[in-house]
């Protein structure tokens, strides 16, 4: 077997930069996710208007937002193409897992809004994953702002706080008694 990388063997991290092609698939793929967190970040706020819970997540939802923008901003200044296919995917999926049973037929329940944090919580973590990994390869990927990347991904992390936070409390309304 042959250890030394063959002329041809793509290179993420090296000197010459990010492998553009697959850069270019994985910021597709977080696109899709920005845009179903995005779209579920609006969706909990809705409907939970008018409490405590909507007034603390109402911020993180524009955050939320402006990150995918961010996003965009960042696939531009790279020369990444947006594949379109992949926002309807995301878009698609989460409007998907709105359809999930929640116990009840004609009302909101307690789960439905734990549920939703819960996979709000993920977004927010994968988004976060995310910026570390560009922010990993601006040594080599001159194009990538490491100050931006600085500043999203500490956004991110208050985000993870905000929404773990307001998870915990609904649990104890979701799945206790009483």
């Amino acid at each position: 077997m042959n250890d030394r990388l063959r002329s041809d063997t793509p290179q993420s991290t090296d000197t010459r930069g990010a492998d553009m092609v697959l850069l270019g698939i994985y910021l597709n793929d977080h696109l899709a996710g920005a845009t179903a967190g995005t779209e579920r970040a609006r969706h909990l706020v809705r409907s939970t208007r008018d409490s405590a819970l909507a007034e603390a997540l109402g911020p993180v939802s524009a955050e939320i937002a402006q990150d995918r923008k961010a996003l965009l901003g960042i696939m531009r200044n790279l020369g990444v193409p947006v594949r379109r296919y992949k926002i309807y995917a995301g878009w698609t999926a989460e409007k998907i897992a709105r359809l999930k049973s929640n116990g009840r037929l004609l009302r909101r329940s307690p789960l439905s809004t734990f549920l939703e944090l819960e996979a709000l919580r993920t977004a927010v973590e994968g988004k976060t994953a995310g910026w570390e990994t560009l922010r990993d390869l601006t040594p080599a990927e001159k194009r990538l702002d490491a100050q931006q990347l600085d500043t999203l991904l500490g956004r991110a992390r208050r985000q993870q706080d905000v929404v773990e936070e307001w998870r915990v409390r609904q649990a104890g309304t979701a799945l206790r008694k009483g």
